[in-house]
């Protein structure tokens, strides 16, 4: 008897760029040996459902979908809850596709099906916020505006800087969070002053233009219990240390991608996906012109700790705010959690990846 394969895709990801692929998708994994059982789904929620209800009834062998960040996350949420281990398969078909690059899975679609269905699954890490998943990042503040909506255009123009300039135009009217974080933070951080890295040099030839929009900016001097183990850990635990933080922040971010918001590079060089550690970044209230323009010349030199950025390799991650705190989950609003722990699950799902060289 062949293995049950559930393709769950959403119709409508990426502008619809899976209309006209759908068949060739689904021969794609029968002619790979597979009894296929395709999901479409009409609302938020029936990926996770979909996901959740096969697993824990044993149906299939193996889970794919097809979609943008948002589909991945509630495909792992739903067997996360199902709580059995079935490998989860992803076809990018959304907008930015971050986590589609960080896996390493083929471009062309078809491909990316192919490899869905050969693809040995690997262990690898989830995140946990106040018991919502998230697969590759977690944001609040400036980060969670402007990650997912920066224009194609200034895109392209700006590079990798677009994530601040898209908010320097705006920044009096920025949101600021009074916050108290701790977080276990393990070793040291990815980026040394000064280093040199293909992200870097993409990055330089936005300096100018940045400096330029920085000067044309009119601004005020002053801009008005850890849980006993983490779920999901296999193998040994990691020894680290708690810190603190506290003060006026702009933005954060926890996250475990190579590419975030279409941008390669800003969260580290080394990222892996099995060894229970995310990536935290910080950015605090500047409170002039001056810090200003730091914060993004430190950006653009990678210079990721300073009195400006914080910046840590965590495994768990407390933040209290005074007042509301909107999150942003794999690109999608994550509701206001204005005291939230943060927790990674090491090894907790199997994706179909390539191992990071």
């Amino acid at each position: 008897m062949r293995e049950r394969l559930l393709f769950i895709y959403n119709p409508n990801a990426g502008k619809a760029k899976l209309k006209g692929k759908l068949s060739d998708i689904v021969t794609e994994f029968s002619e790979n040996g597979y009894e296929v059982i395709v999901m479409p789904t009409a609302k938020r929620g029936d990926a996770a459902e979909f996901a959740e209800d096969y697993a824990r009834e044993g149906i299939c062998s193996r889970i794919v979908c097809a979609g943008g960040d948002g589909t991945l996350n509630e495909v792992v949420t739903g067997v996360m809850r199902s709580g059995r281990r079935v490998p989860i398969g992803y076809l990018p078909a959304g907008t930015t596709n971050d986590f589609g690059y960080s896996l390493k899975i083929p471009k062309d679609i078809i491909d990316a099906a192919k490899f869905a269905a050969l693809t040995e699954p690997m262990p690898s890490d989830v995140g946990e916020i106040c018991g919502n998943t998230f697969v590759y990042t977690s944001a609040f503040g400036l980060f969670s505006d402007v990650s997912y909506d920066t224009p194609q255009n200034m895109k392209n123009i700006l590079g990798r800087v677009a994530y601040l300039l898209r908010g320097v135009k705006s920044l009096a009217e920025v949101q600021n969070y009074e916050l108290s974080v701790s977080y276990l933070e393990v070793g040291g951080g990815l980026f040394e002053e000064g280093e040199s890295s293909e992200a870097q040099k993409d990055m330089e030839d936005a300096v100018v233009n940045a400096q330029v929009l920085i000067d044309e900016i009119s601004q005020p001097e002053n801009f008005s219990d850890r849980k006993e183990e983490l779920c999901g850990r296999e193998g040994e635990e990691i020894s680290g240390r708690w810190q603190q933080a506290e003060g006026e922040f702009i933005c954060g971010m926890v996250a475990n991608s190579n590419s975030v918001g279409g941008f390669k590079g800003i969260m580290g060089k080394d990222v892996r996906f099995d060894d229970g550690i995310f990536e935290m970044l910080l950015i605090r209230r500047p409170r002039n012109v001056i810090e200003l323009t730091d914060i993004v010349n430190e950006l653009i030199s990678k210079k990721l700790k300073s009195d400006n950025i914080i910046y840590a390799h965590v495994q768990e991650v407390k933040i209290e705010a005074k007042g509301e705190l909107p999150w942003s989950l794999d690109g999608e609003f994550g509701g206001n959690m204005p005291q939230a722990e943060i927790h990674i699950c090491q090894r907790a799902v199997d994706y179909i990846r390539r191992e990071i060289d």
